[in-house]
């Protein structure tokens, strides 16, 4: 828990740090006082709203039991296995398979699925990967990983805003108020650099103990497994359309597999890896 804890005060810091240094490339002094008011209003919103945040930007609606019965009970009773409070239930348009877990502590935690991971697997395997999620919450990682997606969005962001001012800005600079073309190239290369950090800042060990805990919750390893062979087929036939790439961590498996060029840089360790981690289990 320290551990994430610690994570957290650094990518805030991070943030932090980035806001200002944008600020000052892009700005000057004046710009300094606009990315530390930025940085502020980043901060607080990244720790108390980035759950909503990510929902939103994936178009998660949230569910009650009379829509979505046999859902709703079976993370009541992986929940309850967990020895967990019930977090909320969110359902994703498209038919794209997939989950992920978020909020900043189990008391504030929601369970996200896709339309269509509901249509591909078995209720065994459903309750494999709600396992998995509610594993994600117990052992605390959910803040961590929404806080950076959040901050890998905002970065990103930034880079947008360089390639932007660099085509209609600082092409035509001629004075020493605004950004020069050196600053805006310098942030245009090293924003995207700093996203993928922060996509590294998540260590992909979490997938491998969010699987073990899964299996040790439900005392059975084979839905999960099945699950994660389904999901990763089904992602590459239909890769997500919506929602930005910098929340990949999030996800149960990358739901952008088809877009993504070499494995080095992948969010999430490989299926084969963490079936034969899950078939190497005593259950």
């Amino acid at each position: 828990m320290f551990k994430n804890q610690l994570k957290t005060v650094v990518l805030l810091s991070l943030l932090t740090a980035l806001m200002l240094w944008a600020g000052t490339m892009l700005g000057g002094q004046a710009g300094l006082v606009i990315g530390l008011v930025l940085a502020l209003i980043m901060n607080v919103g990244s720790y108390w709203f980035s759950d909503k945040i990510v929902l939103s930007m994936y178009r998660a609606k949230e569910i009650t039991h009379k829509q979505a019965p046999d859902l709703f009970d079976m993370v009541k009773d992986v929940a309850h296995r967990a020895k967990l409070p019930m977090p909320k239930v969110y359902i994703v348009p498209g038919p794209t398979p997939n989950a992920f877990a978020t909020g900043r502590d189990p008391k504030h935690s929601a369970v996200a699925v896709t339309e269509g991971i509901l249509q591909l697997l078995d209720k065994e395997e459903l309750r494999g990967v709600i396992a998995h999620e509610m594993s994600h919450i117990k052992n605390r990682d959910v803040l961590i990983s929404t806080i950076a997606a959040t901050v890998a969005g905002v970065i990103s962001y930034v880079a947008s805003m360089a390639q932007w001012a660099a085509l209609f800005g600082g092409l035509s600079r001629n004075d020493d108020n605004g950004p020069g073309m050196f600053e805006l190239l310098v942030l245009m290369i090293l924003t995207p650099i700093l996203a993928t950090i922060i996509q590294f800042a998540i260590s992909r060990s979490r997938e491998f103990q969010a699987d073990a805990s899964a299996a040790h919750i439900l005392r059975d390893s084979k839905g999960l497994a099945s699950a994660l062979q389904k999901l990763e087929a089904g992602v590459k036939h239909v890769p997500l359309r919506h929602g930005p790439q910098t929340g990949a961590s999030l996800f149960i498996v990358n739901p952008f597999t088809a877009q993504n060029f070499i494995q080095l840089f992948s969010t999430h360790p490989s299926t084969k890896a963490r079936v034969e981690a899950l078939q190497a289990l005593p259950y």
